[in-house]
């Protein structure tokens, strides 16, 4: 505390900002800030006994209420016991940028006032209240109009008011967290701009947006030089690169740079404002300022540059410390760049708490510290004489220890080739394609042939570059998942690999000649017992342990559910369509039935409404699930039928994901999706087989899978089209631990009685409750067998409603067969179908099976162990 006290109070300050995250107390507020202060002055005076721990204490205590009182007064002004309410009128000013992205418009605004039809206006009128609107344009001439909004114009509308949609499944993304963390706590949608009144300012109307109205004006222009400058398929990624603008970055291009652990590229950080000021000290130097001119210069440009390029955390935090260190150069102070860091990281996190949750601010300050505190140390333990050489290897190394924890956290992959490409790519683009870039979006104010020339090199390059990073993602063998660590295991990761650095030092020696020995452990001589020497514990003994247990934490992160036993079957909520995770442990069998879909009813021209980046179930919701519950392959992807809202996250998952084996219904809808799933399936080597009534697969010893539909139709020649999907659905019963399951697909009442009567029809002859033997064989094997395990017709413990609930299936027969005494529906929240019908449970009430829905409950788990069936839902009734 006295010699390091930046450093002292940087962590306890972070540590109390942790305390009040994980345990958030009432009594954690202003007042306890206040008295904590108080008495670390009092403790600073009186320098009691045990000072360093109570002053510690101190501080922790007064960041804990610092960010309780500022987490409390993030309340809405807006009181509704309903989650929507509709005809409300909003006066304000606009305080974003506006997105125009097809027939969408994306905003904030800030309230003046709020009229709510039947509650009249909220408290204060609703004034201050920060709205996320977004308006549905209904023609393609509204896009122009939309495009002429500008941050700080007043608009006034009418339209529905709602709150920001929780997570519906486990680890999901939260969109109304995410939201409160901006002080947003409700959206606000409407169609088509004809009711909406937006005007410009007043003359003489004035506040911080008028400053930043004029930013994005000038970043506007800085936009169109770029798009001047570059290819369509290059544009997005240098505006991100250049000015933070990330919105128009291709998804497929964004996707590669990710899987090699590249985005850190695009995203504004400490890197560009270096090179930002290189190039603009430069550039002053030779107009011949001094020394201190061109630093009070540049000091005076870094809050412009932060201001252009998005203002994000990690831009903030590197401007920060740029301007602490310019400062400290012009005043020529020592400059310490540990201290500059803690003090810029302690000055954001005063200024806005919530940046200690944002993965932006946890990145840049944990990847800075690393490369300040850990690049010295790996300089000294590289055995390469080349100084450049050695130095970019300790740079990448480091960058990439810091980060991989919380890579693995958020993102749930890392490529073996991380290090490589980081090591071989960045100079690359540090060095020519960020400076070059910059210089011709700049040049190109001033002379437009010779910015199209420097833009033209630089295109070239990202040509070259591009397609390294599009091979080198495609290489799934090294990509890994990863499930999401929990915070023990990313504090145990850092200490070990600390105490590792901290160990391995004593090898670090160059010159050959042996370190001084420490004093020996209880004050015995060396010559007597040298084994009890400190550096040999630490050699033979503490570095193995640590490096041993850093292994073994590695491996456990990798695989945590390694000796569960226990099976569980997950109805994800993917909206209006199915998906469900099936997993046994401990052998770690994954079995994926559906994949859910977006279904678009787009009509000829148009075609302006798509947008850059449209939602997409399985890139935007399903594969980050299966990714952040450690699916590192799926073993047998069922697809009951190829109906959109069945297959269409697929295509994310194979692409994705690896897939041993995809079990389809023996039928090809003519969709080109359906043609191009198929096709990639078969690309990554992932096995198509026919699957029908009569096939078993047997997962474990306590798993099988019996499909009952569809039924056989003569021999299995070739795929037959049916444009008609649901009647073909596979319908499979799986039996798990001594607990029976019924997956139905989309099959209406005409297949359930087409299923029964088969079944009914190998069964004649057996009692209720007597074994059953029909022809069973592997889908994958075209040899079939006597039955080893006998089917066994009688009750099931869990069906899945067919077809979402739909009227059109589950009769009175089908329950009355197989008695279920758990049902689950997966339908869509406010789908447009009515799903679940209102007679299916009411059959399913009177049956006395207990129902659970993804539209209310969202996901629903369900997990055996020891013979019964434990659920839980996301969403608590």
């Amino acid at each position: 505390m006295s010699q390091r006290p930046i450093v002292a109070f940087a962590v306890c300050w972070g540590i109390g900002y942790a305390v009040a995250v994980v345990v958030p107390l009432p009594w954690m507020n202003l007042w306890l800030a206040i008295a904590a202060g108080m008495l670390y002055c009092a403790a600073m005076i009186m320098r009691p006994k045990g000072t360093f721990w109570l002053r510690s204490l101190l501080i922790v205590s007064a960041a804990a209420g610092v960010y309780g009182d500022h987490d409390a007064r993030n309340r809405s002004l807006i009181e509704l016991q309903e989650d929507e309410v509709s005809g409300v009128r909003f006066q304000g000013r606009i305080m974003t940028p506006v997105s125009v992205d097809g027939d969408r418009v994306s905003f904030q605004a800030a309230a003046e006032s709020i009229a709510i039809p039947e509650q009249g206006a909220p408290g204060n009128g609703g004034k201050g209240e920060r709205i996320q609107f977004s308006i549905r344009l209904l023609a393609r001439e509204e896009q122009d109009t939309a495009r002429r909004w500008e941050r700080g114009d007043r608009i006034e509308l009418d339209g529905t008011l709602r709150r920001p949609a929780e997570a519906r499944n486990f680890g999901g993304f939260d969109y109304r967290n995410y939201l409160r963390l901006q002080h947003i706590h409700w959206q606000m949608t409407a169609k088509g701009t004809a009711g909406i009144a937006v005007k410009p300012p007043e003359s003489g109307e004035w506040g911080g947006w008028l400053a930043l109205r004029g930013i994005d004006r000038f970043r506007d222009m800085l936009a169109a030089q770029v798009d001047r400058l570059f290819p369509p398929e290059q544009s997005g990624f240098m505006k991100g690169m250049l000015i933070g603008l990330r919105d128009e970055i291709d998804p497929l291009q964004f996707d590669r740079f990710s899987r090699l652990g590249l985005t850190h590229i695009i995203a504004i950080s400490g890197l560009h404002v270096a090179i930002f000021l290189a190039c603009l000290i430069w550039l002053l130097r030779r107009f011949g300022l001094t020394r201190e001119t061109y630093l009070l210069a540049a000091l005076a440009l870094v809050p412009l540059y932060i201001a252009v390029t998005g203002a994000s955390p990690s831009i903030v935090r590197a401007g920060l410390m740029a301007m602490i260190g310019l400062y400290a150069a012009y005043r020529n102070r020592l400059k310490d760049g540990l201290h500059i860091a803690l003090i810029a990281g302690v000055g954001m996190l005063v200024w806005n708490p919530y940046y200690l949750l944002d993965v932006s601010f946890q990145l840049s300050f944990l990847v800075t510290l690393g490369l300040i505190l850990g690049v010295p140390q790996m300089n000294k333990l590289l055995p390469v004489k080349r100084v450049k050489l050695r130095g970019a290897l300790s740079i990448t190394v480091v960058a990439q220890l810091i980060s991989f924890p919380l890579s693995i956290y958020y993102f749930n992959q890392f490529s073996l080739l991380s290090f490589a490409a980081n090591f071989a790519l960045v100079p690359a683009f540090s060095v020519w394609v960020m400076p070059g870039g910059m210089a011709a979006m700049l040049l190109g104010f001033l002379w437009g042939t010779g910015a199209g020339w420097l833009g033209w090199l630089i295109a070239k390059t990202n040509e070259l570059l591009f397609y390294v990073v599009e091979r080198a993602s495609t290489l799934d063998a090294f990509q890994t998942i990863w499930p999401t660590p929990s915070p023990v295991w990313i504090l145990a990761y850092y200490g070990l690999l600390c105490a590792a650095l901290v160990l391995l030092q004593p090898f670090a020696a160059k010159d050959g000649t042996a370190a001084v020995p420490e004093p020996m452990l209880y004050g015995v001589k060396s010559d007597k017992l040298p084994f009890l020497n400190r550096q040999t514990i630490g050699r033979y003994v503490l570095l193995p342990v640590s490096l041993l247990g850093f292994a073994g934490l590695l491996w456990y992160g990798y695989d945590p559910e390694w000796g569960t036993a226990e099976g569980r079957v997950q109805f994800l909520d993917v909206g209006q369509g199915d998906s469900i995770l099936i997993q046994t442990l401990p052998k770690g069998h994954t079995i994926l039935v559906d994949g859910g879909g977006t279904v678009s009813f787009r009509k000829p021209g148009e075609a302006w409404k798509e947008r850059k980046d449209p939602y997409e179930v399985g890139r935007k919701l399903l594969v980050p699930l299966l990714k952040k519950r450690g699916v590192q392959k799926i073993d047998e992807l069922i697809l009951t039928h190829q109906d959109a809202d069945h297959f269409g996250g697929l295509q994310a998952v194979l692409e994705h994901i690896p897939v041993r084996r995809l079990l389809f219904n023996g039928t090809l809808k003519p969709l080109p999706a359906v043609e191009k799933l198929f096709q990639t399936a078969l690309e990554r080597g992932t096995e198509l087989v026919e699957a029908e009534a009569g096939d078993t697969l047997q997962v474990d010893a306590g798993t099988a899978l019996h499909f009952l539909y569809p039924l056989p139709e003569g021999k299995r020649e070739e795929v037959r089209v049916e444009k008609d999907q649901n009647p073909s659905s596979i319908v499979f019963l799986m039996e798990m631990a001594g607990t029976r399951w019924l997956f139905t697909g989309d099959i209406g009442q005409a297949e359930e009685r087409k299923l029964l009567d088969r079944w009914s029809a190998v069964s004649r002859g057996f009692a209720p409750g007597e074994a059953l033997a029909p022809a069973v064989r592997d889908p994958a094997s075209s040899a079939e067998t006597a039955a080893a395990e006998p089917f066994v017709y009688k009750p099931v413990d869990v069906l899945k409603v067919a077809h979402h609930g739909s009227k059109s299936s589950t009769s009175e027969e089908w329950l009355n067969a197989w008695q279920p005494k758990h049902a689950v529906i997966s339908a869509g929240a406010n789908n447009s179908y009515g799903h679940p019908n209102r007679q299916v449970l009411e059959r399913l009430t009177a049956h006395g099976v207990s129902v659970q829905r993804t539209d209310r409950d969202g996901e629903v788990q369900m997990t055996v162990r020891g013979g019964k069936i434990y659920t839980r839902t996301k969403l608590v009734p």
